[in-house]
C-alpha cells in the first residue's frame, strides 16, 4: 500500500526566529532557515521518514523546485510534481517564545490544462487500497469544487481518501454526495464548517459526530494543548500528551503538528490500527515534530516512545 500526497499550492517555508515579535519595531533574528514546503509535501515528508512508501503530486514551478528535488532526493519520496514556468511562492512564518506569525502569499496560478494533467496523473498513480492525502489551500485558477470532484474520482476507483483543508473547498466537499474517507480539521476550520463558535471540547465533540453522521468514516480534531478528538464508527476518544521540551532551535513551535498529525493518521491507516492505537500514533506524530527543525520526525523509536506516553481517554 502506497499513500500518494496532493500539494497545488506548496510553498518554501522561510521560518524567522525572534525572542519577541512585537509589531512596529525592528527585530534581530535569532535564526533563519528554508524549507521545501506545503501541507502535502510535509506529510510526504513524515511519511518517509517512517519509511512509509510515499509519492508526492502537485505543481512546482521550474524556477525555484531545487529546494524541493533536494528533500524528495535526500528522503526518499517519490517525485510525481508537475512542473511549471514561474516561481513556487515563499511564506513567511515568524516564531517567537509565545506563537507563530504566518505570511502566506498566493501562488502560482494554475490552468485548467496544467490541473488536470496533475489530477489525470495522481489518478493514474493511486492504485485500489492505496491513500491519498489532499492537503491545504488552492492556488489562484483552481476552482473551489476541486476537492469535491476529485474525492469522488478516487473513492470510485477504491482508494481511501485524507481531506485536510479549510474554507470553500472544505465547505464544498463536505457539501458533496461522495464524501471523503477521513478528515482533520482543526477547532477553528470545523467552526467555521459548523458555522458556530465551539467554545469547548462538548461541542467540537458534537460538531465532529454531525460530520461522522453525515458519512465521514474518521473525524480528527486537533485542539492544540488540548489535544485532540477521534470520532469513527469504534466510538470517540481523547488523545494527550504534554509537549516535549524545547528543540534544537530553542522554541517549541507548532509549525508542521497538524501536518504530522496527518502524515500519523496516513501510517496509522497503512498499518491497520483501531481507534485507540491511530490516536496514540498520530498524536506522537505531532508531538515528535514540535521538537525537530523543518518537515521532518525523528528516528522512528523515540515516536514510538512518544506513542507509549500518550493519555487516550473517553471523551471530554
Amino acid at each position: 500500500m502506497r499513500v500518494h500526497t496532493l500539494t497545488l499550492n506548496p510553498a518554501i517555508d522561510e521560518t524567522i526566529t525572534l525572542d519577541r515579535l512585537v509589531p512596529g519595531q525592528v527585530h534581530r533574528a535569532r535564526g533563519v532557515r528554508q524549507n521545501a514546503g506545503g501541507k502535502g509535501i510535509n506529510v510526504a515528508s513524515c511519511l518517509a521518514d517512517w519509511r512509509t512508501p510515499v509519492s508526492a503530486h502537485g505543481l512546482l514551478g521550474r524556477d525555484n523546485a531545487a529546494p524541493f528535488e533536494a528533500l524528495f532526493a535526500a528522503k526518499p519520496i517519490t517525485d510525481a510534481m508537475v512542473r511549471v514556468d514561474g516561481a513556487t511562492r515563499v511564506n513567511l512564518k515568524l516564531v517567537d517564545a509565545d506563537d507563530t506569525t504566518d505570511i502566506n502569499l498566493d501562488g502560482l496560478a494554475v490552468t485548467d490544462e496544467t490541473l488536470a494533467t496533475v489530477l489525470d496523473g495522481l489518478t493514474a498513480m493511486a492504485a485500489p487500497g492505496d491513500m491519498v492525502v489532499l492537503a491545504g489551500s488552492l492556488p489562484p485558477g483552481c476552482p473551489p469544487a476541486c476537492y469535491a470532484t476529485l474525492v469522488a474520482r478516487l473513492r470510485a476507483q477504491g482508494v481511501h481518501v485524507l481531506l485536510d483543508a479549510s474554507g470553500d473547498p472544505l465547505a464544498r466537499a463536505l457539501a458533496a454526495p461522495v464524501l471523503p474517507q477521513v478528515i482533520k480539521p482543526n477547532r477553528d476550520e470545523l467552526a467555521a464548517w459548523a458555522g458556530e463558535a465551539l467554545p469547548d471540547c462538548t461541542a467540537v465533540l458534537a460538531a465532529a459526530r454531525a460530520l461522522h453522521a453525515r458519512g465521514v468514516e474518521q473525524v480528527v480534531v486537533s485542539m492544540g494543548s488540548q489535544g485532540a478528538l477521534f470520532v469513527t464508527g469504534d466510538g470517540a476518544v481523547h488523545a494527550q500528551l504534554a509537549l516535549p521540551p524545547l528543540g534544537p532551535l530553542g522554541v517549541a513551535s507548532t509549525v508542521g503538528a497538524g501536518d504530522a498529525m496527518v502524515a500519523g493518521l496516513a501510517a496509522a491507516h497503512v498499518a491497520g490500527l483501531g481507534l485507540a492505537e491511530t490516536a496514540r500514533l498520530a498524536t506522537a506524530f505531532a508531538v515528535a515534530k514540535l521538537g525537530m527543525a523543518g518537515p521532518n520526525l525523528p528516528e522512528k523509536a523515540s515516536v514510538m516512545a512518544l506513542a507509549q506516553d500518550v493519555i487516550i481517554g473517553p471523551r471530554p
